[in-house]
């Protein structure tokens, strides 16, 4: 079994940023051995929808924009790096990129958090679709949408760090 400071150390950036989920999913003992993909993403989630609102808000603010300036500037996570760069984030034409910071910019003055999709699978136009799509969401429907977005990001981290299991 994994010490508690090993288990965070490993699992604790897996919700952006938010070691603090890891650390509860831990403590609650609910990280059932073998560690697999599915049951750390259990027990994670499980801490993440049991944290206070404020809580997964300061989650959801944890995210960087979708090739926004964290991404110009090469301060993305290496996890955020390889999802956008998968997407394509990171070679949209000039034209692309202002839609994307234009977008950006109006979702987080209407939400107050940044947009958040698993990119995985994805490429840019399906992106912009659906970010098109859900800044007309009301606040509570897309605050209920980026939180199972960063749950289903929490996942594919997961499958590509440890065995899927059963």
């Amino acid at each position: 079994m994994l010490s508690r400071e090993d288990f965070v150390s490993r699992f604790g950036g897996v919700f952006e940023h938010s070691p603090f989920i890891a650390e509860r999913a831990y403590d609650a003992g609910s990280v059932p051995e073998p560690l697999t993909a599915s049951a750390v993403h259990a027990a994670l989630t499980a801490a993440f929808r049991a944290a206070s609102r404020e809580e997964r808000l300061g989650v959801l603010r944890a995210h960087p924009d979708l090739a926004g300036r964290l991404a110009i500037a090469g301060e993305l996570t290496e996890d955020s790096r390889k999802e956008q760069a998968g997407a394509g984030l990171d070679r949209l034409s000039p034209a692309e990129h202002a839609r994307f910071t234009e977008l950006n910019a109006a979702y987080v003055e209407k939400y107050d958090f940044p947009f958040i999709i698993a990119v995985k699978g994805l490429d840019k136009d399906d992106i912009l679709s659906a970010f098109e799509l859900r800044i007309g969401n009301g606040r509570d429907e897309e605050f209920a949408t980026a939180t199972t977005q960063v749950e289903r990001i929490a996942l594919l981290r997961l499958k590509s760090m440890l065995p899927e299991g059963k």
